[in-house]
């Protein structure tokens, strides 16, 4: 069992929504890190619903949503719950099985020398990719990197990063970010926008031949596309501050 500053509370957020057959094997790994687990139910169906009581009988935290609303107001939820159980940052992971939890220990480890950065995932991923989803991504890494000014965020997609619960709560209090797949990536340039610290942190990623996808290529597609827009824009007003930022100030912190 792994220790981590004891003057901070920590947990792990893993938003749900029916993957029954790995939410299972997914805590039972993440229980090693030792410290709280928060699922959050989004609207699942029957089956998933009774695996998910399951884990809280065992202990673990279950926050149930009355009806299916995105990852993104998932998170959100997870997030402001998380605040009100007293916990100060919050790792968020997927519920798929997909990344690797031996991967998971060093986001944790920046609490003893940075509790302020957001800490964010990027993968590395195994010959199971599909190079679909490994080349297409790189369409939204380059409107991040366009509209912050910087390279600073290697990757916005990866469903891993350690959230510093408190500021983050803030943040989406005034910008909720989207309530479905383009939250992940919004919510990174907006607090890289309002100068919050980042750095990246590589976790291995594997796609199992018979993993659950609840992308909506049409629909998140449409909608990813209006948020890369509607942030271009943003960006354009920000501009000024944004450039004085970038050749004044150092750089928010990055890892390799």
């Amino acid at each position: 069992m792994a220790e981590y500053c004891t003057k901070y509370s920590p947990c792990v957020l893993i938003p749900v929504y029916n993957h029954p057959a790995t939410v299972g094997p997914v805590c039972e790994k993440l229980a090693a890190l030792g410290i709280p687990l928060l699922l959050v139910d989004d609207g699942c169906d029957a089956e998933c619903a009774t695996e998910l009581d399951r884990l809280a009988e065992q202990g673990h935290h279950l926050l149930r949503l009355a009806y299916n609303q995105g990852k993104g107001a998932a998170v959100r939820a997870g997030l402001a719950h998380a605040q009100q159980l007293g916990f100060t940052h919050a790792l968020q992971v997927d519920a798929d099985g997909q990344h690797a939890s031996d991967d998971l220990p060093a986001f944790l480890a920046e609490l003893d020398t940075s509790p302020e950065t957001l800490v964010i995932g990027y993968p590395r991923y195994d010959a199971s990719v599909p190079k679909i989803r490994f080349y297409g991504r790189y369409a939204t890494h380059v409107w991040v990197w366009i509209n912050t000014l910087s390279l600073d965020i290697r990757d916005s997609m990866c469903g891993v990063r350690l959230y510093p619960v408190a500021p983050l709560n803030h943040l989406l209090e005034r910008h909720a970010c989207g309530d479905r797949m383009t939250f992940d990536t919004e919510v990174l340039v907006r607090w890289h926008w309002a100068g919050g610290a980042v750095s990246n942190q590589p976790v291995r990623v594997q796609y199992p031949d018979d993993g659950v996808s609840h992308y909506a290529l049409w629909r998140d597609n449409r909608q990813i596309a209006a948020m890369h827009t509607r942030l271009f824009f943003g960006m354009l007003w920000r501009l000024p501050r944004l450039l004085i930022r970038r050749f004044r100030q150092p750089s928010s912190k990055v890892r390799p």
